[in-house]
């Protein structure tokens, strides 16, 4: 202990992660001598620690760089300059007579214009739910004043069935058309389909219902169960 506490006092970084793959090197040769293996000299360990490392680090800024970009292409990104992005969620809670509705509408900066955490119906499927807060949604963004939007949400099949010009003949079709009908009215509407990845404010304020016994409603204001998700969204822009 005395030994490390003396190395950390007076080695880089740099150093320290050579010493503990030297020391990782040298336990590796003194199993492989015991098992019959040949003993290497240490100048080759040496060298074979510096190598290592070096390797690992180049791995590492790849896997890092992957992994930026994969959560840029799933994060939430801005609608296109003077229009607004509505992202809606669902959410369904076992054991409990109701649904969760999160919705949030943000102008081309990121900026929370409009955001609701609303308590919607007991639901059987979770089509069902989404389809249904997808049509209180844009009621609610109507009702403040929207008539510009990308409306978003992250159910493939609703995404489609709302963007679609063919009669949806399924039992919740009704909803469907009054999506449609809604959306007709605007005087600009586009839709897009995100990754859950990138819909969670809006899962947010649909989880955040669970425990609500009425509507929650935020004008020009971040919601404050969302502030985390919104900061999230944000550093990725």
């Amino acid at each position: 202990m005395q030994l490390m506490e003396h190395l950390v006092d007076r080695l880089s970084i740099e150093e320290m992660e050579l010493f503990w793959v030297q020391c990782w090197l040298i336990w590796n040769q003194r199993n492989c001598v015991l098992y019959g293996g040949q003993l290497k000299h240490p100048t080759s360990l040496n060298k074979r620690a510096e190598e290592f490392l070096e390797e690992f680090k180049h791995t590492q800024e790849s896997l890092d760089g992957r992994l930026r970009e994969q959560r840029i292409d799933d994060a939430w990104q801005p609608p296109p300059p003077m229009e607004y992005k509505l992202n809606f969620d669902a959410a369904i809670f076992s054991g409990q007579e109701k649904s969760g509705i999160g919705a949030i509408i943000r102008n081309d900066k990121g900026e929370v214009m409009a955001g609701m955490s609303a308590i919607g119906p007991k639901v059987d499927t979770s089509e069902e739910a989404e389809l249904l807060a997808c049509r209180r949604s844009i009621e609610f963004a109507v009702d403040a004043g929207f008539s510009r939007l990308v409306i978003e949400g992250d159910n493939s099949n609703v995404m489609q069935a709302i963007s679609s010009n063919v009669a949806n003949c399924s039992f919740l079709g009704n909803v469907v058309d009054d999506i449609r009908h809604l959306m007709s009215n605007l005087q600009w509407t586009t839709t897009s389909k995100i990754r859950r990845e990138g819909n969670k404010v809006a899962h947010v304020l649909a989880q955040h219902a669970r425990n609500l016994d009425y509507d929650l409603f935020w004008l020009e204001d971040s919601p404050p169960p969302a502030m985390e998700a919104l900061y999230q969204d944000l550093i990725l822009l």
